[in-house]
């Protein structure tokens, strides 16, 4: 099977969609072949290190992704291909590919969270905007996609409460992660090794963009809150910072006392990145929005228990299978979170960084959790066209 992923970018620092498509690529079912058409700049240097074909078509110089060449390219190239996947909503890829195929040929569009109702509330002014953009062009995007892709069943009960006027078939397909393989010990080395100042040190971890919607600044005013608690324990916040948000953070932090125990490490990838899992305690995550989280399905293949808000999808199953605690995504719910880390006993850590483990490999391992993408792929390439004209009930 000839699998084709249609994204914006895949530049690791835009988060969840872009590591998805690296992550389904790796687990793919044997025999099949992944490319994807991204509209980044052919010459962008994080697409070199990507080990599937990659057809690029930029550079895009909109927020929006318009680009004269994808919607021709599709209709040209689009039957070399069996299995369609759009990832994303509320960019030009979703319209092309709705354009290029709805009706004629079966496509797949992933969420990726952004059909949760946080984004209405966060940000009104803007969800009266994509409600016009929603009835002219993504609500059809949608219904006329043989399935649309949830990662958990949270995210598809969320998804109908943004827009009224909805229709669309869903499937959920869990993301996850894979077990890093070799030396744990070379890991730790790689991460450490750069950062010589946390050796010896022990850490709670966020790895993630630094962006409002992940609750940095909740954590950074409860790591402050609980700091005198546990006066060993450093917080390290891993990720990169486009909105250039670092300095505000920081400030509380240097206020306190603290600028020695709150360690700024930038993104990290590859070895460093793990190694920065395996030598963290816990990882947490007070995000306000996360649709999966794949950084939590990460740190739990490294045996680290988890430390989430009420707002990623996934911590429900996580808390009541004692694999990590859940509180709300509020300063205060992020305070109790780390002070109810720190108040827990070695063997209490120890069971729960076990059922961590054992939750991963039952869930979240995406050796497994690939087939299930692979399986609704297969089914969509069995589709008719009377099938498809029923969901497509616009000339385009």
């Amino acid at each position: 099977m000839r699998v084709l992923h249609i994204i914006g970018t895949l530049n690791p620092e835009s988060g969840g969609p872009a590591s998805s498509v690296a992550t389904l690529n790796k687990f793919r079912a044997q025999g099949s072949i992944n490319e994807a058409v991204t509209l980044d700049d052919p010459s962008a240097s994080f697409l070199r290190g990507l080990d599937f074909s990659i057809i690029a078509l930029g550079p895009t110089s909109t927020r929006y992704g318009w680009n004269s060449r994808l919607l021709p390219w599709l209709r040209t190239n689009g039957d070399r291909y069996d299995g369609i996947v759009v990832h994303g909503l509320w960019q030009y890829c979703g319209f092309a590919a709705w354009r290029a195929f709805g009706g004629s040929k079966p496509y797949m569009v992933f969420a990726h969270g952004m059909l949760d109702p946080y984004f209405k509330r966060a940000f009104p002014f803007k969800h009266l905007k994509k409600w016009i953009y929603w009835l002219l062009v993504e609500y059809w995007v949608l219904r006329g996609a043989y399935r649309v892709l949830f990662t958990c069943a949270e995210e598809e009960r969320l998804a109908s409460q943004s827009f009224w006027v909805h229709r669309w078939c869903s499937h959920v397909v869990s993301l996850g992660a894979s077990v890093p393989s070799g030396s744990e010990a070379a890991r730790r080395l790689a991460f450490l090794g750069r950062f010589p100042r946390l050796q010896g040190r022990r850490f709670l971890l966020f790895l993630g963009r630094i962006d409002r919607k992940k609750g940095c600044d909740l954590l950074v005013a409860a790591f402050v809150r609980a700091a005198t608690i546990d006066p060993e324990l450093d917080l390290v916040i891993a990720g990169p910072d486009a909105k250039h948000w670092q300095n505000e953070l920081a400030r509380p932090v240097a206020q306190a006392g603290l600028g020695s125990r709150v360690h700024w490490t930038g993104m990290l990838e590859g070895e460093e990145k793990w190694g920065a899992f395996l030598a963290c305690e816990a990882f947490i995550l007070p995000s306000h929005q996360e649709n999966f989280g794949i950084s939590v399905a990460e740190a739990m293949a490294c045996g680290r228990p988890v430390l989430l808000s009420n707002k990623v999808n996934i911590a429900p199953e996580i808390a009541a299978a004692g694999a990590g605690l859940m509180g709300p995504d509020t300063e205060e719910g992020t305070y109790h979170l780390i002070s109810r880390w720190i108040a827990m006993s070695p063997e209490e850590r120890e069971r729960m960084a076990h059922a961590a483990s054992r939750l991963f490999a039952d869930r979240y391992d995406m050796r497994k959790n690939a087939r299930d993408v692979s399986n609704v792929l297969n089914e969509a390439t069995h589709t008719t066209l009377t099938d498809l004209s029923t969901r497509a009930s616009v000339v385009k």
